[in-house]
């Protein structure tokens, strides 16, 4: 198991960001890295709340973990701290072993610069995801986010 820890400054307030984190229809078009398509298929954001999102890939040769083109995962929400914290736990839905297990993925946001850091831990990443390709999926998808909450949305 692995950890990805990544830092990533938009200028947005942090209100702004946490609203993305928590709006099913952003987390829809931020949380995919390129290449792929995201389809929220529940999403209940609040402590305890649970959520299943479909990752599906663009291209026909890429392989996904549950189906043959999709990454599919559910998880809840175990920590929210408006404006400051989400701390969600999440698995793939997979009958790979190597790609199984919990992960804890939490988004702290932090006054900065006229803006907002984020810094974003993915814990518990199972052996089955090379660490470098799980980094380019997160810088991927935090650049979304940024351009979103940049952009005055959601």
């Amino acid at each position: 198991m692995s950890s990805t820890r990544i830092r990533r400054h938009v200028n947005a307030p942090r209100a702004s960001v946490y609203r993305a984190l928590l709006d099913a229809q952003a987390v829809q078009t931020w949380m995919v890295p390129d290449g792929m398509t995201s389809h929220v298929h529940a999403f209940d954001p609040r402590e305890g709340g649970s959520f299943r999102i479909s990752l599906t890939y663009d291209a026909p040769t890429c392989t996904g973990k549950t189906t043959a083109h999709t990454d599919t995962h559910h998880g809840r929400f175990v920590k929210l701290v408006p404006n400051e914290q989400v701390v969600q736990v999440v698995e793939f839905e997979t009958e790979d072993p190597a790609l199984r297990g919990e992960m804890t993925i939490t988004f702290t946001l932090t006054d900065a610069d006229g803006g907002t850091d984020i810094f974003a831990v993915h814990d518990g990443v199972p052996s089955g995801v090379p660490p470098a390709d799980n980094e380019l999926g997160w810088q991927m998808s935090l650049a979304k986010l940024a351009a979103l909450v940049e952009a005055g949305s959601p």
